[in-house]
């Protein structure tokens, strides 16, 4: 338990931060579902605009530190191979 003001005020500082992390990341992993059903679905221009949004947002909570830069990284380039075959 925080027993000085200072410790007190950086516990403070980690709920938030941690609260701000969760939601970047849920709201990442829903696009990324969002891009992953239209590649199930074989919608080429659906899979494309979903993409779009959801690069967007992996750029975002990775420059946030959300998540990792190269985690981002590897899903966007994995994303993308899979709309770019779908469009084959």
């Amino acid at each position: 338990m925080a027993n000085h003001a200072s410790a007190e005020k950086r516990n403070r500082q980690r709920i938030t931060r941690t609260a701000r992390n969760k939601a970047r990341t849920s709201a990442v992993r829903t696009f990324v579902k969002k891009v992953r059903a239209a590649i199930e679905a074989k919608d080429a221009a659906g899979a494309t605009t979903a993409l779009r949004v959801a690069v967007e947002q992996l750029d975002k909570a990775a420059t946030r530190g959300a998540i990792h830069s190269k985690a981002a990284s590897r899903t966007v380039g994995r994303l993308s191979a899979a709309v770019a075959k779908l469009g084959k």
